[in-house]
């Protein structure tokens, strides 16, 4: 069942990262099989004055970053929600870790000014412990990354 636009908003409110270091400006849809997620990489990013000065593009670190806050931190919010029966707001979060990202691929590059477009499918979500198949998209649907990650939440 698709969540509601107040429960997006809501889980999207609850994602940790903060500026300049979130990557997540919308939850498209959401559910407790998937989440699509986008983010607009802004011209002004502070990381695109070093890479590289002259030709920038968005780190591929960044690009796994982002990918994680919507598949991995996000969906494991929404998730252990649904888990726990509550709101989200309502819940003690743990901390969000993200412990692993294998079979990363890279196939296009992403410019400043970009919108990009996260789609997760959940693998298994165990307690606090979820595993998704993520991909990250142009507009146009050009597959521009996609891997296997990971995430735990501990205490704080």
């Amino acid at each position: 069942m698709e969540a509601d636009d107040s429960l997006k908003q809501e889980v999207l409110q609850l994602v940790p990262q903060k500026e300049p270091f979130r990557f997540v400006d919308e939850i498209i849809s959401l559910d407790d099989e998937q989440i699509v997620g986008a983010y607009r990489f802004r011209e002004d990013e502070y990381f695109y004055r070093g890479h590289f000065p002259g030709n920038p593009i968005t780190p591929g670190v960044i690009l796994i970053e982002t990918m994680a806050q919507v598949g991995v931190v996000a969906f494991g919010i929404y998730l252990l929600s649904r888990q726990k029966n509550m709101r989200p707001g309502d819940m003690k979060l743990p901390v969000s870790l993200f412990s692993l990202a294998d079979g990363v691929e890279f196939r296009q590059i992403v410019k400043p000014g970009e919108r990009v477009i996260i789609k997760a499918k959940k693998i298994y979500f165990r307690k606090v412990t979820i595993k998704a198949n993520v991909s990250m998209e142009k507009e146009n649907g050009e597959i521009i990354c996609f891997g296997e990650l990971s995430g735990v939440g501990v205490d704080k």
